[in-house]
């Protein structure tokens, strides 16, 4: 099965609509439309889980320990983090290539950070 992504509130909106112009049929998902903007990480990671998605975030300070927390008593499809300053064509080439390389399973309760 196909990665599905799940933007963070802090990932940037750029780097998603770039990633969507290489690759319309990518499924990335909004922290805007999954309402995710002021929730807790760990209510962030719930919902993530339940829709099947793996979360991108920017954030390298608080979610490596809270995906630690998470994944001691739930499944997560997996988190990727990627520096704030990444530049935006790495970012999709390395998103791109997660998507086209490998299975969503593979990254179950798995955190990754990119590039690799």
């Amino acid at each position: 099965m196909k990665i599905k992504f799940q933007a963070d509130a802090d990932f940037s909106y750029t780097i998603i609509k770039a990633l969507r112009r290489r690759q319309p049929v990518i499924d990335f998902q909004s922290a805007d439309d999954a309402k995710l903007r002021g929730l807790p990480d760990l209510d962030v990671l719930a919902l993530a889980a339940k829709e099947g998605r793996v979360l991108v975030s920017h954030d390298c300070n608080t979610m490596p320990e809270h995906f630690a927390d998470f994944v001691m008593s739930q499944h997560s499809p997996g988190v990727f983090i990627l520096a704030q300053d990444i530049p935006i064509s790495l970012a999709v080439e390395e998103l791109l290539t997660l998507w086209e390389a490998s299975d969503a399973e593979e990254w179950l309760n798995v955190l990754q950070w990119l590039p690799l």
